[in-house]
């Protein structure tokens, strides 16, 4: 049996969690998986080399006889089958509580981009999700405010994401090796609170996010099942649903849905990531794939619109849920213009989703939540989702996913400023503990700071001009930063943390103006906490 070790930090009630059972459990699903997780993100590598040498992405000829077959993923269970509005979050115990009493049919208990691997959050998040899965998650603020958990409202059934595939989780460590930081987050949850769930009449359910092939949904099947017999829990009771967010996994998603069909209950346009990923992916591959500015870039360009409804497609005609993406507006309780610009553009996003035959989608604030329903109330009226929507009039082949000249939109120094900020910031927040920041009215997360600083690493190594002329250079990148940091320090005044901003700008420096372009932000940001 394989040997396990803690070595982080004493955290509060974490000895209930860090039980020798449940890290046994752990030691078991690295033990049996962790080789397997290295292979497929050697793969991930190979893949990506293929294409700066200039190959492309296409539907895989290997797995044809899958696009065509006639089968169906198993049915979702019954507090999986209205979907229409899900509020994301991380599982810091108020924004938990917050987003429990929200009236969302789903809560998306984030363990990923929305938070921050810090070893107090790692475990921290798991005691919240226990304490949240019986009802008994009470916060008393430090000027006192108490926040519990209301009777008055149906309690969204909670969905948990655990960290991607890339990530390591250095605080355990199985065999002198620092654990996969996926498998610690569903291990610890999945452990704890799965009979707790079945219990209580939901189950154990679970976002996969930042898969590139259906060989990477396989692995998850496998754990699952691995799980499920180590427990004694009837095989096909974890429910998945899979974020399609890289640019490879949505040349394969009939494939994903058929490796999880007896596991899974959807999948979900993870925009942003998405976003991300074609950059990435694609970053080397010259003017075609250049972008315009972040905020130019919006559901209705060709490329995106040819993955959102291919995804509505796909999943329907196997039975699964098309979740729709995120709605990151913050409500403004100073300014109401703002409000009312902002959450038109919100009920905009929802109803061409839910007439594009999405099941539901996304908010990142309770206040959007009212909003979201709405929309979907109106298209779906008393139907819980829209499954028997085939959406047989699509038709998208690999251009089409890849068409991403056809952008409208230019670079602006305003958007290269915004990049420069939103990451920097970002990464200051990120380095504090706080993965999900308040920004500009906007809750960012890790994908939208990769976006901005992936595009002015493009943008610099593609010699791309800005919309007067003005070549987008590091030397220039550097001039707004420096602009930039005098912002953020006049406007944070007396609050300005300058030893913190100080390592997100040169960890900024590393991920944007190095010429090795590091896959994620979050793997250096990782060595710099604790």
């Amino acid at each position: 049996m394989a040997d396990i070790s803690v070595t982080g930090a004493s955290v509060d009630r974490g000895d209930e969690m860090l039980t020798p059972e449940a890290l046994a459990f752990v030691a078991l699903l690295n033990w049996r998986f962790r080789a397997r997780r290295d292979e497929l993100l050697a793969a991930r590598a190979g893949r990506r080399a293929e294409v700066a040498s200039g190959a492309t992405l296409d539907f895989l000829a290997e797995t044809a006889d899958v696009r065509a077959g006639q089968w169906r993923v198993a049915p979702a269970p019954d507090d999986l089958q209205d979907r229409r509005v899900e509020i994301t979050g991380p599982t810091e115990r108020k924004m938990a509580i917050n987003a429990l009493n929200s009236g969302a049919k789903v809560w998306l208990a984030d363990l990923e981009d929305a938070n921050t691997p810090h070893w107090a959050n790692v475990v921290g998040g798991q005691v919240n999700l226990y304490d949240a899965v019986r009802g008994t998650l009470r916060f008393t603020s430090p000027e006192g405010k108490d926040y519990r958990l209301r009777d008055d409202v149906p309690r969204p059934a909670i969905v948990m994401r655990p960290r991607g595939w890339h990530l390591d989780e250095r605080h355990v460590v199985v065999d002198g090796t620092p654990a996969v930081g996926a498998l610690v987050d569903f291990g610890l949850y999945f452990f704890h609170n799965a009979r707790e769930l079945l219990e209580r009449g939901s189950g154990p359910y679970f976002y996969l996010p930042k898969m590139e092939s259906h060989l990477e949904a396989r692995l998850w099947n496998d754990v699952f099942t691995l799980a499920q017999e180590q427990l004694g829990i009837p095989h096909g009771i974890i429910r998945a649903t899979v974020l399609i967010e890289t640019i490879p996994a949505a040349f394969e998603m009939d494939e994903i849905l058929f490796e999880l069909r007896d596991h899974v209950s959807g999948l979900n346009a993870g925009r942003w990531d998405y976003l991300f990923s074609m950059i990435k992916y694609f970053r080397d591959a010259g003017s075609d794939f250049v972008l315009p500015d972040r905020n130019a870039v919006t559901m209705t360009a060709p490329f995106m619109r040819a993955y959102t409804e291919l995804l509505v497609r796909t999943c329907h005609a196997r039975g699964a849920f098309a979740m729709g993406g995120m709605a990151a507006f913050i409500p403004s309780r100073r300014d109401p213009r703002i409000n009312e610009q902002a959450l038109a553009k919100v009920r905009a996003d929802k109803e061409r989703e839910a007439r594009d035959g999405f099941d539901g989608s996304w908010v990142a604030h309770p206040d959007l939540v009212p909003v979201c329903q709405e929309v979907f109330d109106d298209v779906l009226g008393g139907r819980p989702n829209q499954l028997d929507r085939m959406r047989d009039d699509v038709s998208v082949g690999a251009g089409d996913l890849l068409n991403v000249s056809a952008t409208p939109g230019a670079v602006t120094e305003a958007g290269v400023r915004s990049n420069v900020s939103v990451a920097l910031q970002y990464l200051a927040s990120w380095l504090g503990g706080n993965g999900a920041a308040a920004i500009n009215n906007l809750m960012e997360d890790a994908a939208t700071a990769e976006i901005a600083r992936a595009q002015l690493w493009q943008w610099m190594h593609n010699s791309v001009p800005l919309d007067d002329g003005t070549l987008i250079t590091p030397e220039l990148v550097r001039r707004i930063l420096d602009e930039e940091v005098a912002a953020i320090r006049t406007a944070h005044g007396a609050t300005y943390d300058d030893a913190r901003f100080t390592t997100a700008r040169t960890l900024f420096d590393q991920v944007t103006l190095n010429d090795h372009f590091a896959d994620f932000l979050t793997l250096p940001a990782y060595e710099l906490i604790d």
